[in-house]
């Protein structure tokens, strides 16, 4: 753990053939975080042609593209952290558990009771 890392951070080493100091050139972090953003601009404007699709086979054509198209998000973001590019904060317990009270009382409030939700 370097001394800039609190203890409760989760994060991949980065590979030792990545330079300390980055240069002008693209390394494969910057092209996989080219990637990123671009599934991300994609699942944004494919969210927007769902919403709008007029027609149901246009529709589900969309759904099916912009469920691959989060998934290959997903999947970059993974291959990112686990190549030591993104680190996670781990939460206390007790904070999860509080938040997790919060949200389950809101069950309550629900115009139908929910056998789904947990």
């Amino acid at each position: 753990m370097n001394q800039n890392q609190s203890p409760n951070t989760i994060q991949n080493p980065k590979p030792s053939y990545e330079p300390k100091v980055k240069g002008p050139e693209m390394n494969d972090r910057d092209r996989v975080n080219d990637i990123l953003a671009l599934e991300k601009y994609l699942t944004d404007s494919f969210n927007i042609s769902a919403r709008e699709a007029s027609h149901p086979n246009l529709h589900q054509d969309i759904m099916t593209i912009l469920n691959e198209t989060h998934q290959c998000q997903y999947e970059m973001y993974e291959l990112m952290f686990r190549k030591g590019h993104y680190k996670l904060e781990a939460e206390e317990q007790t904070k999860l558990d509080q938040t997790h009270k919060q949200f389950s009382n809101y069950n309550s409030q629900f115009p139908y009771p929910s056998t789904l939700v947990q």
